[in-house]
């Protein structure tokens, strides 16, 4: 195998308590950029994210035809308000810039009240919450303002200014590609279109940035894809670009939501039994939290398109409460006091355990198969009959007794019921005694 045990101890299970902190720190200097599926605001998230993983950017053209798809005008911002009759800013993109609807057309004029309320929204049962919404392919404007703000517009009519651009340009993703010692890839994914959202959008980016980061300092039996995209169209982007490449992908995680939410959870890829299914599903049950994993649905974040039935790539969503179930999504609620450190360092843990599951699986082939092995005179086993086996002499137990070219280490500790790292610690120490070979 290309790492020992004690490597992938170090490596995997050393997480840093300050980790946490240092993800929620990078979220902080990210949220108060305005983003969008495309725009200025994307490639100064990317340049920030660049001074921690050497990614590269790319500038997929307006009107570039992307399956059944086409990259959109490119969106930017500057300025907007509401302005009363005695001209103060009421509403104030400088304050949120959740204020504006996304991808929101230029104006710039003096509009009646009852006008001006069509293009607002809020959100009644959270009257202090500003929502979060877009208008992507359907050319409009509109505000979103907390309905205490709503409720205390009287006067007749009211200043509207929205200074942005919608005009040709590009959609822009970044990525990061860590050639490991195969072809074979592992496909990390999150989205960047999300404005001053720090959950469902930030706690994703900094994941994938600090997993970026982790496994470049490792050394690893497969080659690594990160990407940071827009949401729905980067991923068909993407994927119509890279098509030919896809076969190479053999693991998959799309990363949102991970720093709020009393449990992790897991949505399965499209198979439902894919081999990163699998890995994740043994991490969760020992992982000692609750947790849940749900079945595949073509809702939800980028999984869904990986998932296509046309790619049908082995491809899931880690995230903690899932999008639209929280109440705070796509609201102001979504602010950096809603995100916990602590709970970013939980999901950063669980996912450089999957991934290290992903890189020791194997396939082996016992030496002795005709009754067990004498296990004691090798130093393997109790020097006194008759007292109970620890875990990893029955770990031991099943590793040979399953190492028959036909199961990996995954299948053994899903049928022992055995954490993965027990199964891989102790086909190691079988290893280092000759008592197991890898497969062919």
């Amino acid at each position: 195998m290309f790492v020992t045990a004690n490597e992938v101890s170090n490596r995997v299970f050393s997480v840093r308590s300050e980790i946490g902190s240092e993800m929620h720190r990078l979220m902080g200097e990210l949220y108060p950029i305005c983003r969008s599926i495309t725009g200025n605001g994307v490639r100064e998230t990317l340049r920030i994210i660049s001074r921690h993983i050497p990614i590269k950017i790319h500038n997929v053209p307006t009107g570039a035809q992307v399956f059944d798809w086409t990259v959109p005008k490119e969106w930017n911002i500057k300025d907007a308000y509401i302005k009363n009759a005695r001209g103060e800013r009421v509403v104030d993109f400088q304050q949120s810039n959740l204020h504006v609807v996304n991808y929101s057309v230029p104006i710039n004029k003096r509009i009646a009240l009852p006008e001006l309320k069509a293009h607002l929204h809020t959100l009644p049962d959270h009257p202090d919450w500003v929502p979060y919404r877009t208008s992507y392919y359907n050319e409009n404007w509109g505000f979103c303002i907390a309905h205490n703000q709503f409720s205390a517009l009287t006067d007749e009519e009211y200043e509207v200014c929205i200074d942005s651009s919608l005009e040709l340009g590009s959609l822009t993703y970044g990525e990061y590609f860590l050639r490991g010692e195969s072809s074979d890839e592992v496909l990390i994914s999150c989205h960047v279109c999300h404005p001053s959202l720090a959950n469902d959008n930030l706690s994703g980016i900094a994941l994938a940035a600090f997993l970026g980061k982790h496994m470049s300092a490792t050394r690893n039996r497969y080659s690594y894809r990160f990407l940071f995209i827009p949401g729905t169209i980067g991923s068909i982007t993407w994927l119509s670009q890279h098509e030919c490449e896809t076969a190479q992908i053999k693991h998959g995680l799309v990363l949102a939501s991970v720093g709020a939410g009393d449990k992790l959870t897991y949505k399965k890829s499209r198979e439902g039994d894919a081999e990163i299914d699998r890995a994740t599903f043994n991490v969760l049950r020992h992982a000692g939290g609750s947790y849940e994993i749900r079945e595949f649905s073509p809702y939800g974040y980028d999984e869904r398109q990986f998932c296509s039935p046309g790619l049908n790539l082995p491809v899931g969503c880690l995230m903690r409460t899932p999008n639209g179930q929280f109440p705070e999504y796509h609201t102001s609620a979504d602010n950096m006091n809603f995100v916990q450190p602590s709970l970013l360092a939980e999901s950063f843990d669980v996912a450089v355990r999957i991934l290290h599951v992903i890189e020791s699986n194997g396939v082996y082939i016992n030496r002795n198969p005709k009754c067990e092995p004498q296990l004691g005179k090798r130093g393997l086993y109790h020097a006194i009959g008759g007292i109970e086996s620890d875990i990893d002499e029955l770990a031991m137990l099943w590793v040979l007794n399953l190492s028959d070219g036909d199961h990996s280490l995954l299948d053994i500790a899903e049928r022992s019921g055995c954490k993965f790292d027990a199964i891989k610690r102790a086909a190691d120490r079988l290893l280092s005694h000759d008592l197991l070979k890898q497969a062919v």
